[in-house]
């Protein structure tokens, strides 16, 4: 899973002035959220400038090379929306006094799409090469190249025509707010139009830049210093008594260990404490007492390790082919069905619990284009239809923002398109059936997507990966396939279906910014194709890095990897699956996984319930389970108890000065992340280089 859903709480409060109450998100609060801001001047000159595309490209390529950083090691990525909003005010704004809201976004759409496509390397990809499904990186270059340009421009060709729709004719009806855009739009407002805007902008960005190189030297330290804090060893090797040396030898094998990550602290501020206290309270479950009970009634083995700093005797974390089956497994292949089980429970639960919206958005859409289609037929068509009647009357020059046209996306669409089941059918074997059936779901998804993402802020990447994985694998059991042949038509059309909606709904947000902005819309289209062409080949190459300094990520190796990918762990269960007649998994590991997606099930439908009937608060403390479950792919606990730590210190902070955790909170979390996963790459140079 991605949890772009959690991170996409990227709305950070901008204060205008010194006064908290000035936050950008409270004047915000105040104004219609489905009606430009009428306070910003109408663009004049050029705003996609050589400047604006440097800062925003930049700004997105160390975004990716985080989101795959972190993604490996936690499961989840992040967008560049307020981040590149942010940076690109505060180095450009002092150089040109000409530097406006417009070219400001224009650099964040810039930033944003040429930071996507990387979730796709932290699930999907490293998948194929676990399964031994593609060659090797290096020689399927290529190939990924295309696949990653393939999904980004269906993506963002295919949602095109639907901007209107989105942003300006059902909005309102189908409440799409998309509350991360609204903050993005609502701090650039708030930069350009205050006074102390510039000063306030620089005071952070130059907290992200402490944070980014503090975190950037310690990472790149932990080569030749250890910065991991192996609490029970210590307890060991006190020797205080039998009990107490018995009881902290066996929590160091586990892997109970604290692992000061400036990424996970950093991300311990980004996401709700819900989730970071629900992801700690699965690794507890998983890694402190299901683990060691399968252990000590010998459903689960361990094995000796070869770990000699800190000696560790016994691993819990193979998934060698001797630990992965029914009869030997793992510790950590045992619990891997579970998560897997719970994840896609409250994923599909999640939808269903969403069916009245989702079928009230299909209505909308179809009822939107028939009106549409019959309106061409009989009359000629405006050329710039006004906005909704309840939205106040700005200007005809604001409203004339150059709408797309047809032939701006369509010939692209219809190439992309053509070229994809061609491409398919060569590099990846699929059929041309399974190659349109991948694309018409990879765009109906999509849709499903935005919806939830503009609706609620949370984008379902891993509820529809999974029911893109279920349905591919149905249509290649039915045609006869070969076990090898369905597993690598899931796994490649689940990454299409990933790749489409994630850049989908990236630029779709964009658009959102945009329109509060009053950004021409042609102009901000053409940043998205400049962006999505930089993602398409910079996530590939970072990823192509990672896994030439640390193989292990697709061989798959946990024991001894520094990157646990419990993503592709998920994605690898889901098509083996899928596509395997008769798994090999263990039955108490099914009888559990069946009891515990059906108490998860029953946890979704409560929360649900309770929130339809004047509940809402209840969100707040309601265990997070899809999180929960993502904590039994993982092979240790370090990753959520780091992560909580850092909840635990943002909560410190705020208790103690609300203030300044407004004002420097997401910058500083920001620049610990995007510090620690550039400092990671360059670990991966170095060690390409025999540096290290």
């Amino acid at each position: 899973m991605s949890i772009r859903s959690a991170n996409n709480s990227d709305s950070e409060e901008t204060r205008i002035g010194d006064s908290p109450r000035d936050s950008a998100l409270e004047v915000a609060a105040s104004l219609d959220p489905f009606v430009p801001f009428t306070e910003i001047e109408e663009h004049s000159g050029r705003i996609i400038t050589v400047r604006a595309a440097a800062v925003g490209i930049l700004c997105g390529v160390l975004v990716n090379a985080s989101n795959i950083y972190i993604g490996l090691r936690a499961g989840w990525t992040t967008s560049a929306n307020v981040l590149g909003a942010i940076v690109s005010f505060a180095v450009l704004k002092r150089s040109s006094s000409t530097f406006g809201p417009h070219e400001n976004n224009i650099a964040q759409t810039l930033a944003t799409a040429s930071g996507g496509m990387s979730n796709v390397f932290i699930s999907g990809i490293p998948a194929l090469y676990q399964l031994n499904l593609l060659t090797t990186p290096a020689k399927d270059f290529f190939r990924l190249v295309i696949l990653a340009t393939m999904g980004g421009y269906f993506g963002l060709l295919s949602i095109a025509p639907l901007r209107k729709f989105f942003i300006n004719t059902a909005s309102r009806e189908l409440n799409l707010v998309f509350p991360s855009s609204f903050a993005t739009a609502a701090t650039i407002r708030s930069m350009h139009s205050a006074a102390g805007g510039e000063k306030l902008a620089q005071r952070k960005m130059k907290w992200t830049i402490v944070a980014f190189f503090a975190a950037m030297a310690l990472r790149i330290a932990s080569m030749f210093l250890p910065n991991n804090w192996h609490v029970f060893d210590w307890i060991a090797q006190a020797r205080l008594s039998t009990a107490i040396t018995k009881f902290a030898f066996v929590a160091e094998s586990w892997g109970w260990v604290i692992e000061w990550s400036p990424a996970m602290i950093g991300s311990g501020f980004l996401v709700d404490f819900n989730v970071s206290s629900s992801f700690f309270a699965g690794a507890i479950f998983a890694w402190g007492f299901l683990g060691p009970y399968l252990v000590s009634i010998g459903s689960a083995f361990g094995e000796p390790s070869d770990s000699a700093n800190p000696p560790r005797r016994i691993s819990y974390t193979a998934m060698s082919t001797k630990f992965s089956s029914s009869d030997h497994p793992s510790p950590r292949y045992w619990l891997l069905w579970p998560g897997v089980a719970c994840t896609l429970a409250v994923a599909f639960l999640e939808l269903l619990c969403q069916s009245k919206t989702i079928w009230k958005f299909l209505l909308t859409l179809t009822k939107k284009m028939s009106q549409s289609l019959i309106n061409l037929v009989q009359t000629p068509q405006p050329r710039y239809e006004p906005i909704e009647q309840e939205t106040p009357v700005i200007s005809e020059k604001r409203q004339d923002l150059k709408e797309l046209t047809l032939q701006m996306w369509l010939p692209g669409l219809v190439c992309v398109v053509l070229s994809a089941i061609v491409i398919l059918r060569i590099q990846f074997k699929m059929p041309v059936f399974e190659a349109v059936v991948a694309l018409a779901m990879s765009f109906c998804l999509m849709l499903v997507a935005i919806q939830a993402t503009g609706a609620t802020d949370t984008t379902p990447i891993n509820a529809i990966t999974k029911v893109s994985q279920v349905a591919l694998g149905s249509i290649t059991r039915s045609t006869g396939a070969t076990v090898e042949a369905a597993q690598r038509l899931n796994l490649v059309g689940a990454s299409l279906t990933n790749i489409g909606a994630c850049q989908g709904c990236d630029l779709m947000g964009d658009f959102r910014v945009g329109f509060l902005l009053g950004t021409p819309v042609h102009l901000q289209y053409i940043a998205q194709l400049i962006g999505t062409l930089v993602a398409s080949l910079v996530a590939p190459a970072i990823f192509l890095l990672f896994t030439t300094a640390y193989p292990c990520i697709i061989s798959g190796d946990a024991s001894s990897c520094d990157f646990p990918a419990p993503t592709v762990a998920s994605w690898r269960a889901v098509a083996v699956v899928a596509s395997t007649p008769n798994p090999s998994i263990p039955s108490s590991s099914i009888y559990f996984s069946i009891s515990i997606a059906i108490f998860s099930g029953v946890l979704v439908i409560a929360k649900h319930v309770l929130c339809n009937n004047g509940y809402g608060w209840i969100k707040t403390v309601w265990p997070n389970m899809m999180i929960f479950g993502l904590a039994f792919t993982l092979p240790n606990a370090q990753t959520p108890t780091t992560m909580m730590i850092g909840s635990l210190i943002a909560a410190f902070w705020k208790s103690r000065n609300a203030k300044g955790f407004e004002v420097y909170a997401f910058g500083v979390a920001a620049g610990l992340v995007a510090g620690e996963g550039i400092g990671g790459t360059i670990n991966c140079a170095l060690s390409i280089l025999g540096l290290i």
